[in-house]
């Protein structure tokens, strides 16, 4: 038995909120997110989550629009990143929005502001800063967004080295974290700048290897730093339950701590999930990693496009749907008028004739959650591979730290 988990389950706290997204997406204050994931959200009022639904179908418009810039970390972060604005310029280029052409070219436009700016030619370029420690992956992510002729990144918005991270956590936080820290940090500054008016940062990378979650962390740390009045959103890619990565457990534990303490909200997709999407619903037999992303990509898009208001441009039209006004449904401390809500926007994503997500939070990340911890704690008792952490500045008591944090969130969603 854990006795971390002993003594953080004894406390009566409700600091932390941990959520779910199934079949919908996280709808914030500031920004909009996608279905099929799991969501941690850190103790930062006046965030509310409760149930939300937004249809895409029959109203008017006036669009909204604040500029997203997206920081791409690591192999992971980077292909996904890729395939997210591939999504994102091909729908906003469909012409069959199902909507006046008034009302698409105003979507069309609004879009490419949230997420790309244009040069002189018109070819629209990413608000995007790609960051990995080897060359090839981000190579061959510009290469492909050329080809595809229909937009590209920034000629100077990418950063890499010749030495990765290893898989290891303390190398991409202890190491490439401060040695990189300016450079970095310098071209994400001038992409901001860019911006006539920043929302916030949406940071694509995952959790189980080493540049994308250690140097991941790294970098959102400082985000929150200098950005503090910004929203910043990481998607995080949880490992395959039988991943490769032996020390998996680590990194992702030690990720998710550090990111809950300097992060607005933690997305999460669960590879093991994406995987069934792909064999279960798209019958596809060898599915690859590229398959993976572009269902990610998908869902990212499909909510992260702009939406509006038939009222003013500031706000959302709100419709609460009476089968889910039920009290039981929700927690006692949500007040009703926020346990749910409806957003509407008439045009249509990826030419799909009609579309409805649905987020709710719950705790059906709590099991998924507190096994990856426990996976950990087994190795961390043995004390398997921790040598690889300590030689590069990580200590047991910073593993006992991030045991005690995610414990406590786990603790929190059980006694509610």
């Amino acid at each position: 038995m854990r006795m971390v988990s002993r003594l953080v389950r004894s406390l009566n706290r409700t600091e932390a909120l941990v959520g779910v997204w199934r079949q919908g997406l996280a709808v914030l204050p500031r920004l909009v997110w996608n279905p099929w994931a799991q969501v941690i959200l850190p103790p930062r009022p006046p965030k509310v989550l409760g149930l939300q639904v937004v249809f895409r179908g029959n109203t008017p418009s006036l669009w909204l629009s604040m500029s997203i810039v997206t920081v791409q970390l690591g192999q992971c972060g980077n292909q996904i990143g890729f395939e997210v604005f591939d999504a994102l310029l091909s729908d906003s280029h469909s012409s069959q929005g199902l909507c006046s052409m008034r009302e698409n070219e105003a979507y069309q436009a609004s879009c490419k502001e949230r997420f790309f700016s244009e040069e002189e030619n018109g070819v629209p370029i990413a608000r995007a800063v790609l960051v990995d420690m080897e060359p090839k992956v981000i190579n061959q992510t510009l290469s492909k967004a050329a080809q595809s002729g229909q937009w590209k990144y920034g000629q100077h918005a990418c950063f890499c080295q010749k030495q990765g991270s290893g898989n290891n956590w303390a190398y991409g936080y202890s190491v490439h974290g401060p040695r990189h820290e300016e450079s970095i940090m310098n071209i994400i500054r001038k992409e901001v700048e860019k911006c006539d008016s920043f929302s916030g940062f949406f940071i694509i990378m995952s959790m189980a290897g080493g540049t994308g979650s250690g140097l991941g962390a790294f970098v959102t740390q400082n985000l929150e730093d200098q950005y503090s009045n910004s929203l910043k959103m990481n998607q995080i890619i949880w490992p395959y339950g039988t991943g490769e990565v032996i020390v998996q457990n680590y990194n992702s534990i030690l990720t998710l701590s550090h990111l809950y303490r300097s992060s607005d909200a933690l997305l999460l997709h669960e590879n093991d999930a994406i995987h069934k999407i792909c064999a279960k619903l798209m019958n596809i037999k060898q599915i690859s990693f590229s398959d993976i992303n572009q269902v990610l990509a998908h869902q990212l898009g499909s909510v992260f496009q702009p939406t509006y208001s038939a009222e003013s441009s500031f706000h959302y039209r709100r419709n609460p749907l009476e089968g889910f006004k039920d009290p039981a449904l929700y927690t006692s401390w949500l007040k009703p008028v926020n346990a749910f809500n409806v957003w509407k926007t008439q045009r249509a994503f990826s030419k799909y004739e009609k579309s409805a997500v649905l987020v709710s939070n719950s705790q059906f990340l709590v099991k998924p959650l507190d096994m990856i911890v426990g996976k950990a704690w087994n190795m961390f008792a043995s004390k398997a591979y921790i040598h690889q952490y300590t030689k590069f500045g990580i200590e047991e008591e910073d593993f006992l730290d991030s045991f005690t944090s995610l414990e406590q969130v786990v603790a929190s969603y059980c006694n509610l």
